[in-house]
C-alpha cells in the first residue's frame, strides 16, 4: 500500500522536485525539436530516480499516471500543459517548436511531432485525457491544431495543492469525521470498511447500503469508515442529482476524477427521498451504479439496482442503553446533577449520536455551572429543538398555553387525562427496565381517543397535556394527508411518523372519524385501498414511540375493531349548567375590565366551551372598539352572532334578565 512521507512538508518537496524534472525533460523534448541546443541532458533518468526515491512513496504525477492509466506520452502531455501554467519558458518553446509566434501554446499536434513514444490513439474522446477531463481542448479549427489546457483542478493536484473541483462545490459536500461511535454503529463501520475491501476486490463492484430508520446516523458512520480506510467522505444529496442522462453522466465522471485526486468515498444519501419518483429515481441508480470504488447508499427504505449488486447493512437507532451512556459522557460531572433525569429524556427522545452531542453542547453552554439543578430542563429543551425540524414541514406545531386549571371536565375525565401523562412520563421504566418491549414493539404505542361533540374541550385537553409534560403538539390534518392516489396516503402517514419518532412529539390526529369509519365491504380496488390505509395508520399508531391523539365528533362511526386498539377512550360530555359557570369564570382574562358580568345567568346559553370562548372574544372586541369594559349587552350581542352561525335560536330563559 502506498503511503506519503513523515510530514506533510517533506512530501511537499518531494513531489516539487518530481514535477520539476517531469517539466524539465519536457521542455527538452521541445527544445529538441524546435533545434536548439538540449541543456537538459540527463533529465530523463534525474526524473525517474527522483520519483523513485522511496519506493512507499507516491508522488502525485505518478499517482495521476496509474489512476487514470496514462501512457507514457499521454502523461507528458499533461505535463506540457501544465508547464504553460508553471514556467514561464513554455510559451516561447511551443510558439518555436511549432515554428508559429501564433500559438505560444500546446496543441496535439505539437505533442505528437515533439513527444516521445506518441501515438494517436490519445486523442480519442473516449482514452484517458478527454474521457476524465485531465486536459481540455480550446478553440481551434481542427483537433491537432486546437489550444490544450491543463483542467485547473488536475494542475493544483500536481502541484499538492489540496482542494475539491469547482464544479462540485454545492453539489459534493465534504464530512468531517464525528465523535466516537456507539458499540452498535461502531460495529456497522467495521462492516462498511469490509464491504468496502471486498467492493474493491471483486470485478463486479457492488455497492453498499445502510437502509433503516436511522439514516440520518450513516454520516457519521461512513466518515468514521472512511477515516479507518484511510480515505475521505463526501456525501450528495439524491435529489441534486441532475434527471438528464448526459447531465448524470457529466457529474458521474466528475466525482469518479475527483474520488482519485483527492482520495475519497461518496455518501449518496437518499433519506425522504421517493423511490417511485419515476425519472429522478432512474438517474439516481444510474449514477450510482455508474461509481466505482468506495460508495454508500442511505435511505431508510432499502433500494435496488438493476445493473450491480447490493450489499445491505441495516442502521439502527443507538440502544437505550448507549444512549444513556452517550448523554452521560458528553455531560461529564454535571451529567449527576440531574437526579436520574438521564434515563427520562433517553425514554422521550431518540435522537442520532450527533443530535445528542448538539443538544449536550447547547445546554452546557445556556445552563451556568451554579445553576446545575437546571440543566436537566435545559437539555430537555435542547431535545426538543433538536427534534422539530423534520416535523415543521409536515404539520402544524400548536403552542400549548392551556393548563390544568383552564380545563373543565368531570373528574373522571381528568383521572384518564393523568393517566395517561403517568403512560408518557414512564414509558422507558415499563418497556424498558421492567421488560414489556422485549416481547415486541406491538402495543406499545399509547394511542388515545377523544370523543365528544365539538367545541367541548378535546384540544384544549391535548394542549394541557402538552404543557405538562413539556411535549411539543403538533396537529395532523387528515384531510391533506388522505390522497385519492393509491399508496399516498401511507406515504404521508410513513413521513409524519417517521419525522416525529426522534422526539416522541404527542400527534393530534383531528377529526379521525374521515379516515376510521366502520371499514368498507371490498367491491373495488378502492374499498381494498381504503381499507389499507387504516390498517397501515393502526400499524404506525401501536409502534409509534410517543402519544397519538385521534380525536371525533362520531364515536359511534368509528370500526370497533380499530376502538379495541386504543389504550384510552376519554368522553368529552357536553357541559352542564355548572361545568359552563365554571368555564364563564376562566374565559376571562385578568387584565379584561368588565362591569356587570354575570356568569351565572351567561351559563343559561346552551352552548360547549368553544362557543363560550368565541362569545367572550366577540364580546371583547365590542366593548374595546366602544371603549368601554365588557357588559352584558355586549356578551348579548355577541352570543346573538355566535348562534346565528350554528343556526340555533336565541330563546327568552336563556338571555332573560341580561339587560
Amino acid at each position: 500500500m502506498t503511503t506519503l512521507l513523515t510530514t506533510p512538508s517533506t512530501w511537499l518537496e518531494a513531489n516539487q522536485r518530481d514535477l520539476v524534472a517531469a517539466l524539465a525533460r519536457v521542455r527538452g523534448a521541445l527544445k529538441r525539436h524546435s533545434g536548439k541546443q538540449d541543456g537538459d541532458t540527463g533529465t530523463e533518468a534525474q526524473s525517474e530516480s527522483a520519483s523513485s526515491d522511496d519506493g512507499a512513496t507516491v508522488m502525485a504525477l505518478q499517482l495521476l499516471t496509474k489512476a487514470f492509466g496514462l501512457s507514457r506520452f499521454e502523461r507528458d502531455i499533461v505535463v506540457m500543459c501544465a508547464g504553460i501554467e508553471l514556467d514561464g519558458s513554455f510559451p516561447t518553446l511551443c510558439s518555436a517548436a511549432q515554428a508559429n509566434a501564433q500559438r505560444p501554446y500546446p496543441t496535439f499536434g505539437l505533442a505528437l511531432a515533439a513527444l516521445p513514444d506518441a501515438h494517436w490513439s490519445a486523442l480519442a474522446p473516449g482514452a484517458p485525457l478527454r474521457r476524465w477531463r485531465l486536459v481540455e481542448v480550446t478553440g481551434g479549427a481542427s483537433l491537432t491544431t486546437s489550444a490544450l489546457r491543463i483542467d485547473e483542478r488536475v494542475l493544483h493536484f500536481l502541484t499538492g495543492v489540496p482542494g475539491c473541483d469547482e464544479r462540485l462545490v454545492g453539489i459534493i459536500e465534504p464530512v468531517s469525521t464525528g465523535g466516537d461511535l456507539v458499540p452498535s454503529h461502531r460495529a456497522l463501520a467495521q462492516r462498511v470498511v469490509g464491504a468496502w475491501s471486498a467492493t474493491l476486490s471483486s470485478p463486479v463492484h457492488p455497492v453498499v447500503q445502510l437502509a433503516g430508520d436511522a439514516a440520518y446516523d450513516a454520516r457519521e458512520i461512513c466518515a468514521n469508515a472512511a477515516a479507518e480506510a484511510g480515505l475521505r467522505l463526501s456525501a450528495i444529496a439524491a435529489d441534486l442529482i441532475p434527471v438528464a442522462p448526459s447531465d448524470t453522466e457529466a457529474l458521474s465522471r466528475l466525482w469518479q476524477r475527483e474520488a482519485v485526486l483527492g482520495g475519497s468515498a461518496l455518501l449518496v444519501e437518499c433519506g425522504e427521498f421517493d423511490p417511485d419518483n419515476g425519472a429522478h429515481a432512474a438517474a439516481v441508480a444510474r449514477f450510482v451504479e455508474s461509481l466505482p470504488g468506495a460508495v454508500v447508499v442511505s435511505s431508510r427504505e432499502p433500494r435496488r439496482l438493476r445493473r450491480r449488486p447490493l450489499i445491505t447493512l441495516e442502521i439502527g437507532r443507538p440502544t437505550t442503553a448507549e444512549q444513556v451512556a452517550l448523554w452521560r459522557s458528553v455531560l461529564g460531572s454535571r451529567a449527576a446533577s440531574m437526579n436520574g433525569q438521564v434515563e427520562r429524556i433517553v425514554g422521550q427522545f431518540r435522537l442520532s449520536a450527533p443530535n445528542i452531542r448538539a443538544a449536550a453542547a447547547q445546554a452546557l453552554a445556556e445552563a451556568p455551572v451554579a445553576e446545575s439543578g437546571a440543566l436537566a430542563d435545559v437539555v430537555w429543551d435542547a431535545c426538543r429543538l433538536r427534534a422539530r425540524p423534520r416535523l415543521d414541514d409536515l404539520a402544524h406545531r400548536i403552542e400549548p398555553a392551556a393548563t390544568w386549571d383552564d380545563l373543565v371536565l368531570p373528574e373522571a375525565q381528568k383521572e384518564i387525562l393523568r393517566d395517561i401523562g403517568a403512560h408518557v412520563r414512564r414509558r422507558l421504566l415499563v418497556h424498558e427496565t421492567w421488560g414489556f418491549a422485549r416481547r415486541g414493539n406491538r402495543g406499545l404505542g399509547l394511542s388515545v381517543l377523544f370523543a365528544g361533540s365539538s367545541g367541548t374541550g378535546k384540544t384544549m385537553a391535548a394542549e394541557v397535556l402538552a404543557n405538562a409534560l413539556r411535549l411539543d403538539l403538533y396537529r395532523i390534518d387528515l384531510s391533506s394527508v388522505v390522497s385519492k392516489y393509491i399508496g399516498e396516503t401511507e406515504k404521508n402517514l410513513r413521513r409524519i411518523f417517521d419525522a416525529a419518532d426522534d422526539g416522541g412529539a404527542i400527534l393530534l390526529f383531528d377529526e379521525a372519524d374521515a379516515l376510521f369509519g366502520k371499514r368498507s365491504e371490498v367491491k373495488d380496488s378502492h374499498d381494498r385501498y381504503a381499507n389499507i390505509e387504516v390498517s397501515y395508520l393502526l400499524q404506525r399508531i401501536e409502534s409509534y414511540h410517543g402519544l397519538a391523539i385521534l380525536t371525533t365528533n362520531l364515536r359511534h362511526a368509528l370500526d370497533t375493531a380499530f376502538l379495541r386498539r386504543i389504550l384510552f377512550v376519554v368522553e368529552f360530555p357536553f357541559p352542564d349548567v355548572a361545568h359552563r359557570t365554571a368555564i364563564w369564570r376562566r374565559v376571562f382574562p385578568e387584565g379584561v375590565p368588565t362591569d356587570g358580568v354575570n356568569t351565572d345567568r351567561l351559563a343559561r346559553l346552551n352552548v360547549a366551551g368553544g362557543n363560550i370562548r368565541n362569545i367572550a372574544l366577540n364580546a371583547a372586541f365590542l366593548a374595546a372598539d366602544l371603549e368601554e369594559p365588557v357588559r352584558m349587552a355586549h356578551l348579548l350581542k355577541a352570543a346573538r352572532t355566535e348562534y346565528a352561525k350554528m343556526e340555533k335560536m336565541l330563546t327568552e330563559a336563556e338571555v332573560a334578565g341580561w339587560s
